[in-house]
């Protein structure tokens, strides 16, 4: 009786494994690219939202995004680097000197790695020269 308790005990010890293998597979091909962009008045935690995408690059394009498939080429050509989405600013516009910090974020996860990236600009204007039209920020 003890070695048929063994032996169950092995074979259930042996399934749960084999199970949990099972769920440990990927659900899917494509790595997971999820993030959510803001835009906000401030530049700490306490900045005020003014407003907010939500972008989805794999296995299509999709999100609140109003151009989701240029923003996840614009993000795919830089893979994922946000540092090298901001051009210099355009030399040809004029900003005002006042300080009125703009911060813009992006949470979430890119191509299977979590992401977490903000930068602050001094104002509205000064934002808007150096993002340059960038698909990713233009929301």
């Amino acid at each position: 009786m003890r070695r048929i308790a063994t032996v169950s005990a092995a074979a259930l010890l042996c399934l749960a494994g084999v199970s949990g293998m099972a769920e440990a597979s990927p659900s899917s091909l494509y790595a997971p690219s999820a993030l959510v962009f803001t835009v906000a008045q401030g530049d700490d935690a306490a900045a005020t939202v003014l407003r907010a995408s939500t972008l989805s690059c794999a296995p299509t394009a999709t999100g609140t995004h109003p151009d989701a498939k240029a923003a996840c080429a614009a993000l795919k050509s830089t893979d994922g680097a946000f540092d090298r989405l901001l051009a210099a600013p355009n030399p040809d516009r004029a900003c005002p000197m006042h300080y009125a910090p703009v911060t813009v974020t992006a949470d979430g996860v890119w191509q299977g790695t979590r992401v977490a990236w903000k930068h602050t600009f001094s104002n509205a204007c000064a934002m808007s020269a150096t993002v340059d039209g960038n698909a990713v920020f233009a929301f």
